[in-house]
C-alpha cells in the first residue's frame, strides 16, 4: 500500500512540475488579464461538469471570498452551482445547452470565460466556449490529454499532459490556485 501512496504523490508532482514548465508564460499572461478584467470591473464566469464544476466553485469562491489577502470581493460566477437554472436550462432546452444559456444570460464583453474540462471533449462546456467567444469574452480552458476540442477552441488553452483524470485535476486546482495569487498580487501590489 505504501508504494501505491507514493507512486500516486510522485507522478502528481511530476504531471505538475511539466505543466508548470510547460505553460509559465501563459499562466503569467492569463493572470495579468484577470487583473485587468477585475480592475475594469468586468467578471470571471467558470464551468465545468462534475469534478471539474466542483473546481470552478472553488476558483470562484477564492476570488468573491478572498485568496491570501483582504480586499474587495471580485466578480466571478460557477455556472454550475445554481441547482434551479440547471435543472430548468437542462429540462426546457437539454443539458448540452447549460452553460451557453447561462453565459448569454451573464456574460459581457470584457468578461473572462474559463471553461473546465478534463477530456476537452464535454459537449455542454464546447457550446458554453462558443457562446462566450460570440459575445467577444476572452475564453479559457483548462483540460488534459490532447486538449480535446476544447484545447482549439479557445484564446488560452491549458492542456495537463496527463490522460489520468486525477491527475489532471489536481493541475487545474494549483493553476486555479497559481492564478488567483498572481491576480491577487497584480490588484493590491507584492506584500512586503
Amino acid at each position: 500500500m505504501t508504494k501505491v501512496i507514493l507512486d500516486a504523490f510522485d507522478e502528481s508532482a511530476r504531471v505538475k512540475q511539466q505543466f508548470a514548465r510547460d505553460h509559465a508564460d501563459r499562466i503569467a499572461v492569463v493572470a495579468t488579464l484577470l487583473a485587468r478584467a477585475f480592475r475594469d470591473g468586468s467578471k470571471v464566469l467558470l464551468f465545468g461538469n462534475g469534478g471539474s464544476a466542483t473546481d470552478a466553485a472553488h476558483i470562484a469562491a477564492e476570488f468573491v471570498g478572498r485568496y491570501k489577502r483582504d480586499r474587495r470581493p471580485l466578480p466571478a460566477i460557477a455556472l454550475a452551482t445554481d441547482i434551479a437554472a440547471i435543472t430548468c436550462i437542462a429540462n426546457d432546452y437539454g443539458y448540452d445547452e447549460l452553460f451557453a444559456r447561462q453565459i448569454r444570460a451573464h456574460g459581457r464583453k470584457g468578461d473572462i470565460a474559463i471553461a473546465i474540462s478534463t477530456s476537452g471533449n464535454s459537449p455542454n462546456v464546447l457550446k458554453g466556449v462558443e457562446a462566450a467567444k460570440d459575445l467577444g469574452l476572452t475564453t479559457i480552458a483548462w483540460t488534459g490529454g490532447t486538449g480535446g476540442k476544447l484545447a482549439a477552441l479557445v484564446d488560452h488553452p491549458f492542456v495537463v499532459p496527463s490522460t489520468v483524470t486525477a491527475r489532471i485535476q489536481e493541475s487545474h486546482i494549483t493553476l486555479g490556485h497559481v492564478l488567483c495569487e498572481l491576480a491577487e498580487e497584480q490588484l493590491l501590489g507584492q506584500q512586503a
